[in-house]
């Protein structure tokens, strides 16, 4: 780890105390009995994981395509069902010559076998052919590219939640912030007064502190209303009550991992490259079930059971009502005015633009991993700097202050050193933001969190 991370995050464990009074006195948390629940981004994220609708389509669409490579293997194997039936058939008075009985009466309908006639047989089909592993492999596709999608979805949700876990932290600080430039000017403003009246320091610098005074009691309520907003927007990933009391927890920024190890896992790991390539052979399994319409099925009929004018194993007379019968179909496709020829023209056209999108993807991924990393690296690179400018600031405005007890300084350099010190405290928060959020960005890609 960067040996400055500690540095920062001991300014930042700082602020977060801080700042969790500041929103105490806001009333962003609850300062009852009941301790607000403290949450961590991992809990932030399992809980916008199931409150976030897009996400739960995601999941749904992902599950529901499971599902179908289940359907679609079901497809190649054989399907039974019991058949039952009764048929009553006018009779047309001439004597049966079916065979069933000497003295019944033939049906009036030639198509059927008798005037009563019972059917319960247990029926098993199955149709062989290019078509039904065709769908398999489709469904098989479709299922990884959903899942792929699914991947997606709770990365970019993870970002979105990071963006806003951050922003939280950012604004309480930035709250904290406030509430101590308004106690300082508070200060200041009773300080010169104190001075006009020992008649050492003019009525101006008393003007241009209450001046300060009343911008910093306006920066401090724009800072509870960014605050109680920032606390919203990410209380809706987690509550059904978006108004519930909680507090973030803020500790050192992750070290950013080697250059090596990023490439590395997103060339394995990146999801979006993993639903470009898996949308590649979806195209080439729609092509493949296309063409198929071009070979002919094979149908197979095995029949079990009894077809009789009695419902009975056995008829008048020992006739043997129980059998078996089968059959075999081959369809074989000859013309069908070229929309098989058409469907098979889409499917490629299709397949030519997924081909197009994976290539997209790829050139992507190496722009937005070069880019990241170094945004990330830029931003890390920055956070002790931060926690060192804010050190600087304070002691500035300390010794200004006290050149101005003495005499030495003017109102307006007490002005500029806490305008600098307020700079740099919301430059920290800031830079917070901008590093957790850059490293989430390169996580997306990577999907190690």
């Amino acid at each position: 780890m960067d040996r400055r991370l500690p540095v920062f995050a001991a300014g930042l464990a700082m602020s977060a105390a801080s700042a969790l009074a500041s929103a105490q006195a806001a009333g962003l948390v609850s300062t009852g009995a009941s301790t607000p629940a403290v949450i961590s981004l991992d809990e932030a994220v399992r809980r916008a994981e199931a409150n976030e609708p897009v996400f739960a389509a995601s999941l749904a669409d992902s599950r529901s395509a499971q599902l179908d490579k289940s359907i679609a293997r079901a497809g190649l194997l054989p399907s039974a069902t019991i058949h039952n039936q009764y048929l009553f058939t006018q009779g047309n008075g001439s004597a049966d010559r079916i065979g069933h009985t000497a003295n019944s009466a033939a049906p009036r309908f030639i198509a059927n076998n008798a005037v009563h006639e019972y059917a319960s047989e247990g029926v098993v089909t199955e149709t062989v052919g290019l078509a039904q592993f065709g769908a398999v492999t489709l469904a098989d596709a479709n299922a990884a590219r959903a899942a792929a999608e699914l991947e997606v979805a709770r990365r970019g949700l993870h970002m979105t939640v990071v963006n806003l876990y951050y922003n939280v932290a950012a604004t309480e600080a930035k709250l904290e912030s406030a509430q101590r430039a308004l106690d300082e000017a508070n200060d200041f403003a009773k300080l010169t007064g104190q001075r006009e009246d020992a008649r050492e320091a003019a009525h101006a610098d008393v003007l241009k502190a209450e001046l300060e005074q009343q911008q910093r009691s306006r920066d401090l309520a724009d800072a509870r209303l960014a605050a109680a907003k920032a606390h919203l927007e990410l209380g809706i990933l987690l509550y059904p009550d978006p108004r519930a009391a909680f507090i973030t927890e803020t500790g050192a920024p992750p070290a950013l991992p080697d250059r090596s190890d990023v490439d590395a896992a997103a060339s394995k790991n990146n999801a979006e490259l993993k639903s470009a390539l898996a949308a590649v052979k979806a195209s080439d399994a729609a092509v493949l079930s296309a063409r198929a319409a071009y070979l002919p099925d094979l149908g197979l009929n095995v029949t079990y059971g009894i077809d009789a004018p009695q419902f009975a194993v056995n008829g008048p007379e020992g006739t043997k009502n129980l059998g078996y019968s089968a059959s075999a179909t081959l369809d074989i496709p000859v013309w069908d005015w070229l929309s098989t020829q058409h469907k098979v023209k889409q499917s490629e056209i299709r397949r030519e633009a997924a081909k197009v999108a994976l290539s997209a993807t790829q050139r992507r991924l190496i722009v937005e991993l070069a880019e990241y990393y170094d945004e990330a690296a830029s931003a890390r690179d920055q956070l002790a700097s931060l926690e060192t400018s804010v050190g600087t600031a304070t002691e500035s405005l300390r010794l200004t202050k006290l050149r101005y007890v003495g005499g030495e300084g003017t109102v307006l350099e007490v002005v500029d050193a806490q305008n600098s010190l307020i700079l740099a405290e919301d430059a920290r928060a800031d830079g917070m933001v901008r590093y957790e959020t850059s490293l989430a960005n390169l996580q997306t890609l990577t999907g190690r969190f």
